[in-house]
């Protein structure tokens, strides 16, 4: 059974940092895409950062460049993305959705979520003003 379960989020000031991870198991993880999305409060989900675990290739939304950073813990199946210098705006839900596809894949160097096809439960991140 394909798992993943992002956790980590909290209450921060702006200006703070947070550092969320996803724990996945049940797929091949090291052929796997891994994308963080993020929906705010009456807003559409939006894809944040990327990770394609093999080549170790990373992306950015252009909001969050220089701010976050996606990283992996192969041997522990775990995702992270490190959360610097946060905005109230980076206030949402954050998901993480997996995939193994060639569309995943595509879906990954897009920062998008289509093709992820595994999704966990979100963890909510909360910037204060």
């Amino acid at each position: 059974e394909v798992q993943l379960q992002a956790s980590g989020g909290g209450l921060v000031q702006a200006g703070g940092s947070l550092r969320l991870s996803c724990a996945t198991s049940g797929f091949r993880f090291d052929d796997s895409y891994i994308a963080w999305i993020r929906q705010a409060p009456g807003k559409e989900r939006v894809g944040v950062s990327c990770i394609m675990i093999s080549a170790g290739s990373t992306y950015y939304d252009d909001s969050v460049k220089g701010r976050f950073t996606v990283s992996s813990d192969n041997a522990k199946y775990t995702v992270y993305l490190q959360m610097n210098s946060l905005k109230p705006e980076d206030t949402a839900v954050y998901y993480c959705a997996a995939g193994t596809t060639a569309q995943a894949m595509v879906a990954c160097s897009d920062v998008d979520y289509y093709g992820m096809d595994s999704w966990g439960k979100g963890t909510l991140v909360t910037v204060s003003s």
